[in-house]
């Protein structure tokens, strides 16, 4: 029955570790994304175009 607490005890203990890691790690800015902004300028204009495709659709239902 000790070796049940013993090993619940590290396992809290190695959780926490980990817990604390990654507030660390996220603090610190190693989860920000550098990449996307520079990449979304490249998709802006698919956003742009199903907009105007979608309109033309619908006006075209709708005659």
């Amino acid at each position: 029955m000790s070796v049940i607490f013993l090993l619940i005890t590290i396992s809290i203990i190695i959780a926490v570790g980990f817990l604390v890691a990654f507030i660390k790690a996220v603090k610190s800015g190693q989860y920000d994304d550098d990449y996307t902004p520079s990449v979304r300028m490249l998709f802006d204009d698919e956003l742009k175009k199903n907009p105007e495709k979608t309109i033309k659709i619908e006006k075209q239902k709708s005659i």
